[in-house]
């Protein structure tokens, strides 16, 4: 029970990476908060979903205040919430970039800057943002994408300063998946799945449950001595 007594708020925890993280600190005995635009495909027990769109900020601090007001706290945040609209560069639209940028970045941004001080008057927390493999190693066809999980890096080291500048012990990390085995991945051709799969050390992709472990350990006093860091969960990727 790493996470007995604490209270968690996850984005994007509706599926995928962000449903298994939310269970994996709910069964570590968090309280934890699943926000999505989409419902739950999940129950238990210490999991309460809520509606939020990142992008909104003013739902993000209508959220935010209501999680306060009922729980008192929060001690960790994962910002997960993320979206693609992949396309070369030459082909890219606005709506495209604009989209992709309002959720991935500005969305980080928008419920960490009410967290992140709500955790310093508290003299702790640890927030986790959820970046990507190719926020670290670019990626044809994927500019938007790259652009906010690479600033999502710089989030992070940022907001690893601000927010424990005065003694707080306020942590901020970023974990950098590489290819897993989501919704996403599993609509993709299997020989396309197989090469992304030879580009790794490991010589396969990852799993959600992989992420999650990840997430633990960043979020629990294992980890009481790391922040501003990006752990890279990849296999060993090599784009």
């Amino acid at each position: 029970m790493r996470l007995e007594n604490k209270v968690a708020l996850v984005t994007g925890a509706a599926k995928g990476i962000g449903m298994e993280i939310a269970l994996k600190f709910a069964n570590e005995g968090a309280k934890v908060i699943a926000a999505d635009m989409a419902d739950l495909t999940y129950s238990h027990d210490n999991v309460e979903g809520v509606k939020l769109n990142v992008s909104d900020g003013e739902n993000c601090k209508k959220v935010f205040d209501e999680v306060v007001a009922k729980y008192g706290k929060i001690d960790i945040l994962v910002n997960n919430a993320g979206i693609t609209r992949d396309g070369l560069t030459v082909k890219m639209t606005d709506e495209m970039w604009d989209l992709v940028i309002d959720v991935n970045l500005k969305g980080v941004f928008n419920l960490t800057r009410y967290v992140g001080p709500h955790m310093q008057s508290n003299g702790y927390g640890s927030i986790i943002n959820i970046s990507s493999v190719v926020g670290v190693f670019g990626n044809i066809g994927q500019a938007n994408y790259a652009a906010t999980k690479a600033g999502v890096l710089g989030l992070t080291k940022t907001w690893a300063k601000e927010f424990a500048r005065k003694g707080e012990n306020v942590r901020c990390n970023a974990i950098a998946p590489g290819y897993v085995m989501t919704d996403i991945l599993k609509t993709v051709p299997q020989d396309l799945l197989d090469g992304f799969a030879k580009l790794t050390m490991l010589g396969r992709l990852g799993q959600p449950e992989e992420i999650a472990n990840a997430a633990l350990f960043l979020a629990s006093d294992e980890s009481s001595y790391i922040t501003g860091q990006t752990l890279n969960v990849n296999g060993g990727m090599r784009l």
